[in-house]
């Protein structure tokens, strides 16, 4: 049985990207992963990882949902175009936890839909955990993952990224085979202390 070392932030956010990158890096290197998905709401994020990691055959970065870009960021158009320069394919489309006709429904009419309760769970470890699992889902029914192989995703707390993982990646029809395989970085605090 093997050590992995794991980082550990004393606050969430986005001053713990650079570090969970490297954590991710020299992860991916010591089981030679190479595809890795990103949560990028302009796309510094995905750049920051394809500038760190130009040996990876398949980098994804997910952006938000169109509906929430008022809401929250916009990709940036020049940030896009210079991280798919360095191979990043990005995706945007339905959340498969949160944000979706399930929220609508929820938002007109009160209650809570099982994927918010399976997204509040992922909270529990922290925010990250739950945009890494969901962006790892969402590419993966993009049809932008090699399913047969691992995948490491990368996600944040309000920005940059302060979460990685080792995961095996599952199609959202087969949610209940995802396994999170290894933590790689992770925010020992909520975003709210």
């Amino acid at each position: 049985m093997g050590q992995v070392s794991v980082v550990y932030f004393e606050q969430a956010g986005p001053a713990n990207t650079q570090a969970t990158l490297q954590a991710a890096k020299q992860r991916a290197d010591q089981l030679a992963i190479k595809q890795i998905v990103v949560a990028t709401s302009s796309g510094k994020t995905a750049l920051m990882a394809a500038e760190l990691m130009p040996e990876m055959d398949t980098i994804v970065g997910v952006t938000l949902q169109a509906g929430l870009w008022e809401v929250y960021t916009a990709p940036d158009p020049e940030i896009v175009a210079q991280a798919e320069a360095k191979g990043v394919k990005f995706f945007t489309g339905i959340h498969t936890f949160m944000g979706a006709v399930a929220s609508a429904i929820q938002n007109e009419f009160g209650g809570l839909p099982p994927e918010e309760l399976i997204a509040r769970t992922y909270y529990t470890i922290s925010q990250g955990t739950k945009v890494a699992v969901e962006c790892m889902i969402m590419a993966a029914d993009a049809g932008l993952l090699d399913m047969d192989q691992d995948v490491i995703s990368i996600a944040g707390t309000n920005g940059g990224a302060d979460t990685a993982m080792v995961v095996r990646p599952t199609f959202s029809n087969k949610f209940f085979q995802c396994r999170v395989r290894e933590f790689l970085a992770l925010p020992r605090t909520d975003p709210a202390e």
